[in-house]
């Protein structure tokens, strides 16, 4: 057979269950990928060798038993180094937690479990995922597969490189403001963001808890709505989890791949695009637009003008909550522990002297920010006001959904920029999620699919966002527009990506 890890999730699914393939084989496959691209991208903070093929070995045994497994049993993932994987050390890009070996699993991860998908290993992300790059981590940068000189999106650059660089079919990351769906545009990978609190926050390290979001990253619609329906539904863990049954997302996707969006009504969003876009963006996104409109969509523009004050809202909104959770670092009862310099080893010295040291520039940034906003004085001016901005938001998607079924946009204003562009100008680095914080501040589901390649032969994505509990309609209309370029295209955009260097570095 040709090389395994070139199929979609769905594709070795079906292998596996007709007995033409063994979770072993898949999964060594995949570890022998890693080896030879991983030097060169660096999407892995730590492979798993043994554990994933004890898990590989586990899943054969149990179809070989007989048992009735889950569709994506055997089929090996990648997971973000956010989430709890007990007796593996979670370190969320930073070196305050570079030894801890958490006691438990996230609740995502029970569920891979459960569902038999060994794990390969932990992706890189940015420190505590808090950047739009995977540069601020304090392990080193990820780098594109398309171009190994740019960046993979962030903070979940790690798990959109590995899929996109063929070394895990699928991958999980998380999505505060654009974490899964922005490395997504930029990989050719797909990115969901599904309803907040569709899918348990249970163990995922916490940064903004209002915000954070888990979901699947794949390389097709149909694989990324299979992963959804594992790790989503009710979790009692989590206080903010919904008590409902999981949306028919992998009904919806296959119903999408048969073109089926005839009458649906797709809102294009005013205030999300023009100026700062770049123009091969557009271009291939007005291109997908008229792809849906030739399937029998209706499109027609709407204005959400409270958009134009997301990015000011999310950064007052978001480092408010992250400097809360992170006072938890204390260096007292886990993590790192750096004792001071100079003077008595108190408490107070000792966390100033940890927090210091295990924090990186990005992380300090945002405590300072916003423990600012929190501030005796401020808080009603800075952080009082953003929750405003942020039900201002919310209402303007209420008001969409009066006209429209979903809302398009492009993913990212532009595509991948090159490691060290944006380093030292954090603003810039900020407006790469312009299109993609909307969703987080109003909790509702967003898709990033590919939708082709810029003239700097880049891939750019196109997001799709449906109302809360509605993930399904994002399936829908993301699998129709996936078929409908894979069509054009002749096969799928990743196809078209060059090849990597085996070995080492490029």
């Amino acid at each position: 057979m040709s090389d395994l890890t070139r199929l979609s999730a769905a594709a070795m699914a079906e292998l596996l269950a007709k007995g033409e393939s063994s979770s072993v084989e898949l999964t060594q496959a995949h570890l022998d990928r890693i080896e030879a691209v991983d030097g060169a991208v660096h999407a892995f903070l730590r492979t798993l060798p043994e554990v994933a093929l004890a898990e590989a070995r586990a899943a054969d045994q149990a179809r070989a038993a007989g048992e009735d497994l889950p569709a994506l049993a055997g089929v090996p993932i990648a997971v973000k180094d956010v989430l709890a994987t007990k007796g593996l050390a979670t370190t969320c890009g930073s070196r305050i937690l570079e030894n801890w070996i958490p006691a438990y699993d996230a609740t995502v991860v029970r569920k891979l479990r459960q569902a038999r998908l060994p794990i390969l290993g932990k992706t890189n992300m940015d420190e505590f995922a808090m950047g739009s790059s995977t540069e601020h981590s304090a392990y080193g940068p990820t780098h594109n597969p398309w171009d190994l000189e740019r960046i993979p999106g962030g903070s979940g650059g790690g798990s959109a490189a590995a899929v996109g660089a063929f070394e895990a079919p699928l991958a999980l990351g998380s999505d505060t403001g654009g974490s899964i769906r922005q490395p997504a545009a930029v990989t050719g990978t797909v990115g969901v963001k599904p309803t907040y609190g569709a899918v348990s926050r249970y163990g995922l390290v916490a940064m903004a808890s209002s915000l954070d979001q888990v979901g699947p990253v794949a390389r097709n619609v149909l694989d990324t709505a299979m992963l959804h329906a594992v790790i989503a539904g009710h979790d009692p863990k989590d206080m903010t989890s919904l008590n409902e049954p999981v949306p028919a997302v992998v009904e919806a996707a296959r119903l999408g791949l048969a073109g089926d969006v005839k009458g649906l009504r797709v809102g294009i969003v005013r205030e999300l695009g023009g100026e700062g876009f770049g123009q091969g963006v557009l271009g291939r996104f007005a291109e997908a637009l008229r792809l849906l409109e030739d399937l029998g969509a209706t499109t027609l523009e709407v204005s959400c003008p409270s958009f134009s004050s997301a990015l000011g809202a999310y950064y007052l909104i978001m480092p408010s909550e992250a400097s809360s959770n992170l006072a938890r670092f204390d260096s007292i009862r886990y993590g790192l522990r750096v004792r001071p310099e100079n003077g008595p080893a108190t408490a107070e010295s000792v966390m100033a002297a940890t927090r210091a040291a295990g924090f990186g520039p990005e992380v300090k940034r945002r405590i300072i920010l916003g423990t600012y906003a929190l501030s005796a004085g401020y808080y009603d001016a800075y952080y009082g006001s953003a929750q405003k901005v942020r039900t201002l938001i919310q209402r303007d998607f209420e008001n969409a959904w009066q006209d429209v079924d979903v809302l398009v946009s492009p993913t990212s204003p532009t595509t991948a920029f090159k490691l060290g562009e944006k380093l030292d100008d954090p603003l810039a680095m900020y407006l790469a999620d312009v299109a993609t914080i909307p969703v987080n501040l109003a909790g509702v589901p967003g898709i990033s699919v590919p939708c082709g390649l810029a003239e700097d032969g880049l891939p750019v994505g196109f997001q799709i966002v449906a109302p809360a509990r509605a993930d399904a309609f994002l399936y829908q209309v993301g699998g129709a527009l996936e078929a409908a370029l894979v069509e054009r295209w002749g096969g799928p955009l990743l196809e078209r990506a060059p090849a990597l260097p085996e070995g080492g570095r490029r």
